[in-house]
């Protein structure tokens, strides 16, 4: 009986250990380099941005950042925000937007192992940027940069001057009827700008769709993610 008992406890031990070290390697981790994008609830600038620039998975993203897990543990996003380039806790960072059951709406993206070599660099290229004003008119030949363009100049510059995510050409215009959105004649309006339609540029929804890089953790769900989240 003794025997039994004990056997039985040897087995019930060993179940709690799997089931402890299963979901240990469940557990995600975010990691310094990690890519984190986001489904910013913004108003009709990011209904603009949303409408003309397509998500992995179909989602809308309307914001990134640049993850650095710090030498203390700390993680810290390394973003562009209409302040200038910042350095935000990732705890930050996930409360600006939710889905419906309160998660946080935002998708890690993280480089291919063949890219690695560049993630050091990078971080410290973007922070070499922190402090620098926001691109308000979207021009990569400025020394002003916006969310997507700190996160391509990082990498750039990384890599020696040859880009890690390819611009591509920029749209204002609504889809639906071929015309400039309103809030963007009005925004470059006020600035004494045209609006630089057709040039170079970068949105998060385009470096979430690279093939340098592999979707490995939702967040929550952001607006328009079709299929099942990633654990």
């Amino acid at each position: 009986m003794m025997l039994k008992n004990l056997l039985k406890l040897i087995l019930y031990s060993t179940i709690l250990l799997f089931l402890e070290c299963h979901s240990i390697a469940k557990k995600f981790e975010i990691k310094s380099g990690d890519l984190v994008f986001l489904d910013l609830d913004c108003g009709e600038f990011c209904d603009a941005v949303e409408k003309v620039t397509f998500g992995v998975n179909g989602a809308k993203f309307s914001h990134i950042g640049l993850v650095s897990v710090e030498k203390n543990g700390e993680k810290m996003v390394l973003e562009a925000v209409s302040k200038g380039v910042i350095a935000t806790p990732l705890d930050t960072f996930l409360s600006r937007s939710k889905d419906a059951n309160g998660k946080p709406k935002v998708v890690v993206g993280r480089l291919k192992e063949q890219y690695n070599f560049l993630i050091t660099n990078a971080l410290n290229e973007a922070k070499k940027l922190l402090g620098k004003p926001y691109d308000d008119v979207f021009d990569l030949q400025n020394d002003a940069y916006y969310c997507s363009e700190l996160v391509y100049e990082a990498f750039k510059r990384a890599n020696d001057g040859t880009p890690l995510f390819e611009p591509q050409p920029m749209t204002f215009k609504d889809p639906d009827t071929k015309e400039n959105f309103e809030i963007w004649v009005k925004y470059y309006k006020n600035l004494g700008k045209p609006i630089p339609e057709g040039q170079l540029g970068l949105n998060p929804g385009g470096i979430s769709r690279s093939s340098k890089i592999d979707i490995v953790h939702c967040f929550g769900r952001p607006t328009g993610w079709q299929g099942d989240l990633l654990d």
